[in-house]
């Protein structure tokens, strides 16, 4: 018994050498030494987890890429422009101001309404030539290439709502001048001035719609309501003037049909300029600048120097209107005929 436990005491005692020199079996046979560093105890890993024999990394390619934005801004031509309409829009106001004080007040209506047309656009004017009544409309552009992936530029264009708003005042003082002229009844004449306001809003909703079915969605239902003011004024217009004298007749055929002719004009620019953005900032207000002259100066000259030489196209208003509430002629009395 004694000498088995000395027998397991020495084997105890026996140390038995470990080998050098055999590979690390810790090691994963997918890792190699590029993929992976000992900093401090911690393991620094590739991005995305895991990386190729050679260490490179994959990454996925963008389908959109962006580039800088486009502004596109009036330069000096436009703002010159800007300032010269304005200059023949004041000069126009006064002409037209002193021609309304060589005629009585009963007689003056034509006169202060076309004073008010160019009075309203030399305000509009003057404020997009000192820099206001503008803001940015943003329309993106999508390019697509064959080896590479799409790039989309935000492009950011200026839109004058300055415009739009005298638009929406002057548009229906002129409408009014014509209704005048061919004797429209009231009810056409708030017919054609409504129409004529739905066709200035939807378009100034459209030059600052965010895709084109909204931006060309509001320009067709301005379309269509010009259209709707054409029919009033061939058509009602028409048959109304017809029943004056000739000359009147003749006269509102041949401004009418300028008119038309002026304003189709412009949502053809529309549709180049804030719509597709195929011409630029300058060329827009050039374009307006000169329809804008033959729409309101040169339409006024017109309609008042002919006007004059048409005793049949006179409108004669007189009571409260040339001689005011105050005066017992004219003025609106309710209730007091108690013996009537």
């Amino acid at each position: 018994m004694t000498g088995l436990l000395e027998a397991i005491q020495l084997a105890s005692s026996v140390v038995v050498p470990i080998p050098t020199g055999l590979p690390d079996l810790s090691s994963s046979s997918t890792s190699s030494p590029t993929s992976s560093s000992h900093h401090g105890g911690h393991s620094t890993h590739s991005c995305g987890g895991s990386s190729s024999s050679t260490g490179s990394t994959s990454f996925p390619t963008p389908t959109v890429v962006p580039v800088h934005p486009v502004y596109q801004e009036a330069g000096a031509s436009g703002h010159r422009t800007l300032w010269i309409v304005f200059v023949l829009m004041l000069i126009s106001t006064i002409i037209f101001a002193a021609l309304a004080y060589r005629v009585p007040v009963q007689k003056r209506l034509f006169h202060i309404i076309t004073t008010l047309i160019v009075l309203f656009a030399t305000v509009s004017y003057f404020a997009m030539a000192t820099g206001d009544g503008f803001s940015y409309a943003l329309g993106t552009s999508r390019k697509s290439h064959d080896h590479g992936p799409d790039t989309v530029r935000h492009v950011y264009r200026e839109v004058y709502w300055a415009r739009y708003v005298d638009w929406s005042l002057t548009t229906p003082l002129l409408l009014l001048d014509l209704a005048l002229l061919a004797g429209l009844s009231g009810a056409n004449i708030i017919v054609i001035i409504v129409a004529d306001l739905i066709m200035i809003l939807t378009g100034l909703f459209a030059a600052y719609g965010q895709d084109n079915s909204q931006k060309w969605g509001y320009y067709t239902i301005a379309c269509i309501a010009f259209l709707f003011i054409i029919y009033l004024l061939a058509v009602s217009g028409r048959r109304e003037a017809s029943a004056r004298d000739s000359k009147t007749a003749a006269f509102y055929k041949s401004i009418a049909v300028y008119t038309v002719v002026i304003w189709t004009a412009y949502p053809i620019i529309w549709a180049v300029g804030d719509g597709a953005r195929h011409i630029s900032v300058d060329g827009e207000i050039i374009a307006y600048a000169i329809l804008d002259i033959l729409a309101k100066p040169v339409f006024g000259l017109w309609l008042l120097m002919t006007h004059e030489r048409l005793p049949a196209s006179n409108l004669h208003i007189d009571g409260a209107w040339a001689n005011g509430f105050g005066k017992r002629e004219g003025t609106l009395r309710l209730g007091d005929d108690e013996d009537a």
